[in-house]
């Protein structure tokens, strides 16, 4: 696809698909309409990069809707030098947004094929400020509390681990529940004290799970 059309699709991707689902942030808008989403996406899908679904990037995994993506970078609002955590790099687009907003941030892929493909992407566009890491975030041992933390699949049960990671203050965008025809919930959970977190309800929706995410156990006759 040409650059021109690439640009429009941009465009149009920001202000019918992003825009409409209440997303008004300044910040968040100008780093979804600067950054080039078809160099994130596999060859041959270039075309797909802007389109109001989840893209395959391989292994089984997904890149967000731009419009859950916009919903989560509103929502966790990374501001200039804040740690940032990401579990799940995937194709590492979400990554680099982090970063344009200022965070510094360390992702996780429990994939090794597309933890190197990010950190190719990466450093093809020079996006500064991501330590992608393979390994399983959800065994992920901190060596730090963090002031956000995106979870890029969602979670059948709430990790009360990552919700530990985080500083006081800091805020984690998650998706959890079963699925299975339900819909899920996207929710912002910030700490607000020692052991004190609050749960804010955001939408409904509906995502591919992490990988080795557990599950709840069905009761059986």
């Amino acid at each position: 696809m040409a650059a021109a059309n690439l640009e429009r699709a941009r465009f149009n991707m920001v202000h019918q698909q992003v825009r409409p689902w209440e997303v008004i942030d300044p910040r968040t808008i100008e780093v979804l309409e600067t950054l080039p989403r078809e160099a994130f996406v596999p060859e041959g899908l270039e075309g797909a990069a802007y389109a109001d679904t989840e893209i395959p990037i391989g292994e089984g995994q997904f890149m967000m809707a731009p419009k859950i993506e916009g919903r989560l970078l509103q929502a966790l609002d990374v501001q200039p030098g804040e740690q940032v955590l990401e579990i799940g790099t995937g194709s590492g687009y979400l990554s680099a947004c982090l970063a344009r907003m200022g965070g510094r941030v360390t992702s996780l892929e429990i994939d090794g094929q597309l933890c190197e493909q990010a950190r190719g992407r990466l450093q093809a566009l020079g996006i500064s400020g991501v330590d992608v890491q393979c390994g399983d975030g959800l065994a992920h041992q901190a060596p730090a509390t963090y002031d956000a933390i995106a979870v890029t699949g969602s979670l059948p049960l709430m990790s009360e681990g990552l919700k530990a990671m985080l500083k006081v203050g800091g805020r984690m965008f998650v998706v959890s529940g079963e699925g299975d025809g339900e819909a899920m919930l996207a929710s912002l959970i910030t700490r607000v004290g020692e052991e004190a977190w609050r749960d804010e309800a955001l939408f409904e929706t509906a995502l591919t799970p992490l990988r080795n995410a557990p599950r709840a156990e069905r009761f059986k006759f």
